[in-house]
C-alpha cells in the first residue's frame, strides 16, 4: 500500500491527514480563526535591539513583535563570504527604527512572538528560491551522482540569468527541465512582485502571504509515491484539480471527490487515531508502550515493556522493546508534530552494540521525517537525545488548552489537602463571626474528608467554637472551593438548610 492524501474541509477548520500503508503518519491543521504565519513576508521596523542577546525585535504589526537573531540577520550573500557571524554585532546590521523586509520561520507560542529572517525563501513544486542567496543546492534525498549532475545543470542554467539561489526539491527528480523552468518563473514572478509590494506598502504591512493549507500541503508533501487524493467537498476537489493541471497533470486521476455517508475522517479511521494522538501514553506492537511528557522546555518519551515479557533472557527483551520503541518514537515526532529538543529514556541496555543497533534504527526511521532532525547520540545517562526544527505549532498545542484546574501541571490537590485547607479556612472565620451559625456549601468528595469519620471533625469544631455548621452537598461546586451561603442565627440557618 501506498501514501493517500485524505482532506476534510469545512467552515470550522481544513484538515489534512496523511496515510502511510493506511496508518495515519502526519496531519495538518488549520482554522479560518488561527492563520498561519510561517511562510509570510512582512515589511517591518526595528524596534528595539539588544546588543547582549545579539538579537532585535521588529515590528511586522502584529500582537507582538517578532524576534530577529543576529545570524537571521545577515544577508545570505554576505554569510556565505564571511562564512561565520562570530564577529559580527546585531547593533553593526539594525538601528532603531530602521525598515526591514522579513519572512516568519517559526510561528508565534506563548509569550514569544513570531521568529523572523531577513533571507527569504520562496518554495515552489521542484524549486525553493532563495533570492538573497548565490548558493546552489541538490536535495539531499537525491543521491544517484547521474541525477544529481542533471539537476545541477539545470539549476546553474537557470542561476546564470537572475543570480538567484535555489535549491531543488526531491521531487524534481521526477520531471523533466521544462516543468523544473516553469516552477521557476512562477517563483521569480512572486519575488518581484515582494520587490514591488515593498516599495509602495506602509511599514508595518504583510506584502505577501503564503499558500493556504490545502495547496500547500499539495506543494509540499504531494511526491509521486502518493496514488490517491481524497476530498469531501466539490468545491476543493475541483480547486485542487485545477492545480495538478499546471503542476503535475498526470496525478489528475489521483484525485477523488468523496461523496461517503460516513464523515471522510472516520471512514478512513482517522479520528480514532486522533483520539489517541492526545493521550500521553502509546501502545506498541508488542506490548510495550511509550509515555511522551511535554514540558516548555523540552519532551521527553520514556520507553517501557509493559505487558512484553520476551521468549529469552532480559537483554534480549530490553533490545527488542527498544528496537520497537525507537520506530515508534520517529513515527510520534511526525505524527504529533513534536520539535525542539527531544529526549527519550530508553529502557537500559548493557551492551553496547545493543545500544548502536537501536540508535541505527532510529536514525533510518528518522530518515523517513521530512522536517529537519538530528540524532545527537546517546548521553553517559543512556538517554538519547533529537532535535527537530521547530516550524509549525505541535498537535499538542493545537489541539490541547491548558487545563484550568491544574494550570498545565498535571496535578491537583488531593481530597484530604482540600478538605484540611477549607477545615483551616472554616475555622478562622468561626473564629472571627459572632453568627450562632453557617451554612456551606461543597463537593461531595471534600465534605466527607472535612467531616471525617462519624462526623467527628465538623463536630469538634461546632464544640470548639459552639457554633453550627451545616454543610450542602453540590456536585457542581469547584472540588477546591467551598461557599458560605448563609452566615446567621441558627434556627433560620436550620430552617434555610
Amino acid at each position: 500500500m501506498g501514501k493517500k492524501l485524505i482532506i476534510n474541509c469545512d467552515s470550522r477548520e481544513f484538515r489534512v491527514g496523511v496515510l502511510e500503508d493506511e496508518a495515519l503518519r502526519e496531519i495538518y491543521i488549520q482554522r479560518p480563526l488561527s492563520e498561519r504565519l510561517v511562510g509570510n513576508v512582512y515589511k517591518g521596523r526595528v524596534s528595539n535591539v539588544l546588543p547582549g542577546m545579539q538579537a532585535a525585535f521588529i515590528d511586522i504589526g502584529l500582537e507582538k513583535n517578532a524576534f530577529l537573531y543576529v545570524s537571521d540577520a545577515i544577508v545570505a550573500n554576505h554569510l556565505e563570504e564571511q562564512g561565520t557571524t562570530d564577529d559580527v554585532q546585531i547593533n553593526q546590521i539594525l538601528k532603531q527604527g530602521q525598515e526591514v523586509v522579513v519572512q516568519v520561520v517559526k510561528e508565534p507560542f506563548g509569550t514569544k512572538g513570531a521568529r523572523v529572517s531577513v533571507n527569504i525563501n520562496i518554495p515552489g513544486r521542484y524549486i525553493v528560491l532563495m533570492p538573497l542567496s548565490k548558493h546552489i543546492g541538490i536535495s539531499r534525498k537525491i543521491e544517484d551522482e547521474q541525477d544529481r549532475s542533471r539537476l545541477k545543470e539545470i539549476a546553474q542554467s537557470l542561476f546564470e540569468k537572475d543570480q538567484l539561489g535555489m535549491i531543488l526539491r526531491t521531487v524534481a527528480n521526477t520531471v523533466d527541465r521544462r516543468q523544473i523552468e516553469m516552477d521557476y518563473k512562477l517563483l521569480l514572478g512572486i519575488w518581484e512582485n515582494i520587490q514591488r509590494t515593498v516599495k509602495i506598502q506602509k511599514t508595518p504591512s504583510l506584502v505577501h502571504r503564503d499558500l493556504e493549507i490545502v495547496p500547500r500541503v499539495i506543494r509540499d508533501v504531494l511526491t509521486e509515491d502518493v496514488e490517491e487524493i481524497v476530498i469531501d467537498t466539490h468545491d476543493e476537489y475541483r480547486a485542487i484539480s485545477k492545480i495538478l493541471e499546471n503542476i503535475a497533470p498526470h496525478l489528475i486521476s489521483s484525485v477523488t471527490h468523496y461523496k461517503g455517508d460516513a464523515p471522510i475522517f472516520d471512514h478512513y479511521g482517522i479520528e480514532d487515531s486522533l483520539s489517541k494522538v492526545v493521550k500521553s501514553k502509546v501502545w506498541m506492537k508488542n506490548g510495550g508502550y511509550l509515555i511522551i511528557d511535554h514540558t516548555e522546555a523540552l519532551t521527553v518519551i520514556d520507553v517501557n515493556t509493559g505487558k512484553f515479557v520476551g521468549q529469552r533472557n532480559l537483554e534480549d527483551t530490553v533490545v527488542s522493546t527498544n528496537v520497537e520503541a525507537a520506530k515508534e518514537v520517529a513515527a510520534q515526532l511526525r505524527l504529533r508534530n513534536i520539535s525542539g529538543i527531544i529526549i527519550v529514556d530508553f529502557i537500559d541496555m548493557h551492551v553496547e552494540e545493543n545500544q548502536q543497533k537501536v540508535l541505527q534504527v532510529m536514525e533510518e526511521e528518522l530518515q523517513k521525517d521530512s522536517n529537519k532532525t538530528h540524532l545527537l547520540g546517546i548521553t553517559r545517562l543512556g538517554l538519547v537525545e533529537i532535535t527537530r526544527k521547530k516550524i509549525r505549532k505541535s498537535l499538542h498545542d493545537v489541539l490541547l488548552d491548558t487545563c484550568p484546574t491544574c494550570h498545565g501541571s498535571g496535578k491537583v490537590l488531593s481530597d484530604i489537602a482540600i478538605a484540611n485547607r477549607i477545615d483551616r479556612e472554616i475555622r478562622h472565620y468561626l473564629r472571627h463571626t459572632k453568627d450562632e451559625a453557617i451554612i456551606v456549601e461543597m463537593h461531595p468528595r471534600i465534605a466527607a474528608d472535612f467531616k471525617g469519620a462519624n462526623n467527628e471533625n465538623q463536630q469538634f469544631i461546632e464544640q470548639q467554637f459552639g457554633k453550627r455548621i451545616f454543610i450542602r452537598e453540590k456536585e457542581f461546586v469547584d472540588i477546591e472551593h467551598f461557599n458560605i451561603i448563609y452566615s446567621g442565627d441558627e434556627k433560620e440557618a436550620a430552617a434555610l438548610y
